[in-house]
């Protein structure tokens, strides 16, 4: 058996495999952003058996590495050392640990195991999250008073699926909001500048789609901040005032903390579960039912195949016509300042 530890910072991914007896199989080796093909291609190249191991901070590469069809593990924090403010701990040592790692399922996802704690936390937070509310900080839906609704797309960009989500909002005039993680804003700035070009709203997902209530203040703040950067240099705008935890994680401090830095936290009231692949048809049918005038619609253009969204797209966006709502982003939604292409 063959283990294959991904670690993470600011310049990508770096792999190391080793043995059973944690023996160096090759030298570490490190994978840009844009380069996940490549890291794919190369832990195929050690043939079967072999177990590809992320840490609980990186959520962005797992449902690639299990549609290419590879077994992913995810090492806890308790598994591991300390990690820096900015990265995970060196791959070797999440490889090391991966006899102790959590298998993931793709229908899972990361958060495989961890939904106890998710609802967990979620429920800790209830009082700080009406609290925020009540004071602008913190949204799930609009006022309703307009019959508009929000598409959201998460965890992005990623080729193909942005550009293909992206002609079809065009194909039918509609403008949305995209929660994009620093990772691959930077990696990819071309989507991001189209999207702003085209009038979309650009936001912020972190950097590499962490549980958020597992973090310190300081490594927080570098996923809030670097992930900002990446936006503003990519748009050529201001930085991003919306924010969207991943998996919805939070806590009443991490809520605080995001309300300090002058952030609005956004969620979702409709979830159409799009990242578990049940089906166009099933995805388009749940977001027709389930919209109404004030929805934040919560989908995804990464993460994995998203070939799925992209097709319920345009016959969820003819549902709702249907049904006589309009499209905004969700900027205008909560008439927050605006990273748009209309320059707001």
């Amino acid at each position: 058996m063959l283990y294959s530890g991904i670690g993470w910072s600011g310049d990508g991914f770096v792999v190391e495999v080793v043995d059973e007896h944690g023996e160096r199989r090759r030298d570490a080796r490190l994978f840009g952003a844009r380069d996940t093909r490549e890291l794919i291609g190369y832990l195929r190249e050690f043939g079967d058996p072999l177990v590809a191991v992320i840490d609980s901070t990186n959520g962005v590469l797992d449902g690639r590495l299990m549609a290419a069809g590879l077994t992913v593990y995810r090492a806890d924090p308790e598994l591991l050392g300390v990690r820096p403010d900015f990265g995970s701990v060196p791959a070797g040592e999440i490889a090391a640990v991966a006899r102790r790692a959590t298998r993931l399922q793709r229908d899972r996802g990361t958060q495989t195991g961890r939904e106890g704690d998710l609802d967990a936390f979620a429920r800790g937070s209830e009082r700080a999250w009406d609290e925020w509310v009540a004071r602008g900080a913190c949204v799930s839906r609009g006022s309703g008073e307009r019959p508009e609704v929000s598409l959201t797309f998460d965890d992005g960009p990623q080729p193909p699926y942005t550009g293909q989500v992206l002609d079809v909002l065009a194909r039918y005039g509609v403008k949305a909001t995209f929660f994009c993680t620093g990772m691959f804003a930077k990696a990819y700035p071309e989507y991001l500048a189209r999207m702003r070009e085209e009038g979309h709203g650009v936001a912020n997902h972190t950097w590499s789609h962490p549980m958020l209530f597992e973090l310190t203040r300081a490594q927080l703040a570098e996923q809030l901040e670097r992930t900002d950067e990446a936006i503003a240099e990519a748009t050529g705008g201001p930085a991003p005032t919306l924010f969207r935890p991943p998996y919805g994680s939070r806590s009443p401090e991490v809520l605080e903390q995001l309300a300090a830095s002058g952030r609005t936290t956004v969620l979702w009231d409709v979830a159409p579960d799009d990242w578990q692949m049940p089906g166009a048809d099933t995805i388009a049918d749940r977001v027709v039912r389930e919209a109404g005038p004030g929805s934040i619609v919560l989908l995804h253009d990464s993460g994995g195949d998203r070939s799925q969204t992209v097709a319920a797209l345009a016959p969820a966006i003819e549902g709702l016509l249907e049904r006589g709502l309009t499209f905004v982003p969700v900027e205008e939604q909560l008439a927050a300042p605006a990273l748009t292409g209309q320059g707001r």
